[in-house]
């Protein structure tokens, strides 16, 4: 492989540069996407096409340096396959036809057959991997659990989680039910993934933020434990992330999953986070992508400030603290990328 950063990085190996990519770097912000998406017709028809998923996955490497391709898909795509019936609601995002609403909804729910229900994802796996031709590593990815289950029990994305948190406080136990059987669901498409071509994962654990801290390791840390232990033992060589938006004051309890990275929001401070949990696990992130609508001064200004917050030596691989936002102009991003390119190494040198 000609750029195998993240990788060595991953692997805790020494590098002359602070890796990066992107958290959503297909997407809206970029006008080459807009139209392809145009040419799909609807988000869905993009993500089970190959063909296009491929095509958006490889437009952010061909406009920038980034040191990993992520698969362009949706973290909600195990929900779609138990048939609940995904749509996206132009300026409302993701819903479901059919949330779950009783406990015969989820005694009901059945668990997909990735190679059949998910094939399109594995198919498109495959063909970036051909396409990138050993330029940079492909980044797999599902949504955890916890986050699964909020967006089928509340039927859309939500402020305040009122009825997935009434499950969890007055129906425990079913809510447990759905939990590990989405929990099997995500070990069997991340091992998948990894099967098709996949050369690391992350797990989004997207609203794992939302809950106390019993809350969350009651149904959310104990299950992305599961998840990262059942991928070391069929596929050690993989490394995983996992990404919890609003957990780090609970980094200490994700370092202990196993996972080999933690994804760090921008309301954590990388120095902070990195003398806490030492070198049990990488660091990915951590700009507020909010600068990148700031202009490129002040993106590289931040750069350099989210790098001496890291530190000097090994461990570390620059994101943003969450997606780019689709009004982020393309040019400011590309400066973004530079700046790291260009101050990082000097965190590396002997």
């Amino acid at each position: 492989m000609r750029n195998d950063l993240i990788l060595r990085v991953l692997a805790r190996q020494p590098v002359p540069r602070t890796p990066v990519w992107m958290m959503r770097q297909a997407g809206r912000y970029l006008p080459e996407y807009r139209r392809v998406r145009e040419q799909a017709g609807n988000f869905m028809t993009l993500c089970r096409t190959p063909e296009l998923a491929c095509e958006v996955t490889l437009q952010p490497l061909a406009r920038y340096p980034l040191d990993a391709a992520i698969l362009f898909s949706d973290i909600l795509t195990i929900p779609d396959a138990m048939g609940l019936g995904l749509h996206f609601v132009e300026g409302e995002g993701p819903q479901f036809e059919r949330p779950l609403r009783t406990a015969a909804d989820i005694t009901a729910l059945p668990v997909p057959d990735v190679a059949s229900d998910l094939g399109y994802v594995l198919d498109a796996v495959r063909l970036i991997r051909r396409e990138l031709d050993g330029r940079v590593p492909l980044l797999g990815f599902s949504g955890s659990p916890w986050t699964l289950a909020s967006y089928m029990v509340e039927g859309r994305g939500s402020r305040d989680f009122h009825r997935i948190k009434a499950m969890a406080y007055g129906a425990p136990a079913l809510l447990h039910e759905l939990l590990a059987r989405l929990t099997q669901s995500v070990v069997a498409y991340l091992q998948a993934q990894i099967d098709a071509g996949a050369q690391a994962v992350q797990v989004f654990d997207t609203w794992g933020g939302a809950l106390t801290t019993p809350a969350f390791e009651t149904f959310s840390r104990r299950y992305l434990q599961q998840i990262v232990q059942a991928l070391k033992a069929s596929h050690p060589a993989v490394p995983v992330i996992v990404f919890t938006k609003g957990g780090g004051q609970w980094l200490e309890s994700l370092a202990a999953t196993g996972a080999d990275g933690l994804g760090i929001d921008w309301t954590t401070e990388l120095g902070a986070a990195r003398a806490r949990v030492g070198k049990r696990v990488v660091l990915q992130g951590n700009l507020d992508p909010a600068v990148l609508v700031a202009g490129a001064p002040a993106v590289r200004a931040e750069v350099q400030r989210v790098l001496a917050s890291f530190g000097a030596g090994e461990g570390h691989i620059f994101n943003l603290g969450h997606g780019i936002t689709p009004d982020v102009d393309p040019e400011v991003a590309g400066a973004m990328i530079e700046a790291v390119h260009a101050y990082s190494p000097a965190w590396h040198a002997d």
